[in-house]
């Protein structure tokens, strides 16, 4: 994690990489706290069911079930339980981000993985509660799967009670990768030029009723199934689009 608080990163992010940031570390876990609220910087209008505006969903029994192959048990999702929006879909997309960047809409609560002829694969995602909210451009550096987590000592100031949960890793006290870790199966990390490993992550969880929230300390949060799908589009050097909420 790096050394500087959020507010000095705020201040040397403007001028480097165009992200603004409020006080306080970056970290990965907390409480759910507010409903989802379901919308886009794009409009509301859902777009037609066929044409060049069509929206293509997945079969959710299958891409939301049991997730076979991995190092750690990937539960099912109930995902008849979840807002509908935010399950995973291919829409249109105006923007004018190049194939294979990530858009994240915080107010809309969405991630877009831009494709070419412009579309994009929408997914639901969980992210900064009050005072935790961000905005800018970032690049992922690193991508690990079934990461440690490793909190960082301002989260741990914040609640104590998390050092009770926290064990050695290899990085240090943490919560080592599998079915506990906060940061699910997958993390994709977020740097920034001139200023290196932000603190912030997209990245997996345990609590999948979460996403369509503001519910982190910064991190961009998914369905475990989604950020496996994800991840595996997304190579080190993409970058990463935080709009303004």
């Amino acid at each position: 994690m790096p050394a500087l608080t959020r507010r000095v990163f705020a201040t040397r992010a403007l001028s480097l990489s165009a992200l603004a940031l409020p006080a306080g570390l970056g970290g990965c876990m907390s409480s759910m706290r507010d409903m989802p609220v379901v919308g886009s910087m794009f409009g509301d209008a859902p777009p037609p069911a066929s044409g060049p505006g069509r929206v293509v969903r997945p079969d959710y029994a299958q891409v939301y079930g049991t997730f076979p192959g991995e190092t750690h048990p990937v539960p099912p999702v109930r995902y008849a339980a979840l807002d509908p929006a935010f399950l995973r879909q291919e829409v249109p997309y105006p923007g004018s981000e190049t194939p294979g960047s990530l858009v994240v809409d915080p107010q809309a609560r969405f991630l877009y993985h831009v494709l070419p002829r412009g579309r994009a694969d929408r997914y639901g995602v969980g992210v900064g509660r009050e005072g935790f909210a961000w905005a800018g451009t970032a690049q992922i550096n690193m991508k690990r799967d079934w990461p440690d987590w490793i909190p960082p000592k301002e989260m741990v100031a914040r609640d104590p009670e998390i050092r009770s949960e926290l064990t050695p890793t290899p990085r240090g006290l943490g919560v080592p990768g599998g079915a506990k870790s906060p940061l699910g199966a997958r993390a994709m990390y977020l740097f920034a030029q001139g200023i290196g490993d932000t603190g912030y992550r997209i990245h997996g969880t345990t609590e999948p009723e979460t996403i369509g929230t503001e519910v982190s300390s910064g991190c961009i949060r998914m369905i475990n199934q989604d950020i496996i799908h994800l991840y595996s589009r997304t190579p080190e050097g993409a970058t990463v689009v935080v709009r303004s909420a």
